[in-house]
């Protein structure tokens, strides 16, 4: 057997990008560090050094998609617009298409985040797009865009639609003549649950 090199020039990224094929292409339950540690051509021992156990790279790898998704809705309002319908219509699209292109690792972000084995990293990063959600809807309150109410509470049914429209797309449950103008669809049922009574 041939001995493989431990040096890897940014191992943890290597692993993290390894990881997220494996879990897109096979599920979460084929991810296992030894076989990581083969693909990208280092020492079986190697990964331990970055990741304790598999949990703690479902971990690490949940953070880095809440990262890219905040991101992601970050990217959606720069050129969105003014109005709290522009913003909002642009913040729903970027959820969905992050939701739809990676269906898996999504599943994996809300499912590790409520883990009594959550990393406090994973516990901090997990709010970071929310919170962009819930300021714009915020925004939309304070510039009379908004009905007014609990914040909380006005907010509940756009997470709840976004996400529920982003698993029926994923799990391929929306008949061709919906799905086609599904979202559109979607975004002015948010905007008349939103405006102002």
């Amino acid at each position: 057997m041939k001995n493989r090199p431990y040096h890897h020039g940014d191992l943890p990224a290597a692993l993290l990008t390894r990881a997220e094929q494996t879990l897109r292409d096979k599920g979460s339950g084929a991810l296992s560090l030894r076989e990581l540690a083969r693909e990208i051509g280092v020492s079986p021992a190697a990964p331990s050094r970055h990741f304790k156990s598999k949990q703690a790279l479902l971990d690490a790898l949940a953070v880095t998609g809440f990262e890219r998704l905040a991101e992601t809705l970050a990217a959606s309002q720069e050129g969105a617009g003014e109005t709290f319908a522009a913003r909002m219509d642009a913040a729903a699209r970027a959820y969905v298409g992050f939701a739809v292109a990676n269906a898996a690792l999504l599943d994996l972000m809300f499912s590790a985040k409520h883990s009594p084995e959550a990393s406090e990293a994973l516990g901090a990063t997990a709010h970071q797009w929310s919170e962009q959600l819930l300021e714009l809807i915020g925004d939309g309150q304070r510039r009379g865009e908004v009905r007014e109410g609990q914040l909380e509470r006005v907010a509940l049914p756009v997470f709840a639609a976004l996400h529920g429209y982003a698993g029926l797309t994923v799990s391929g449950l929306l008949p061709p003549e919906v799905a086609e103008h599904g979202l559109d669809d979607l975004i002015a049922s948010i905007l008349r649950g939103c405006a102002p009574q």
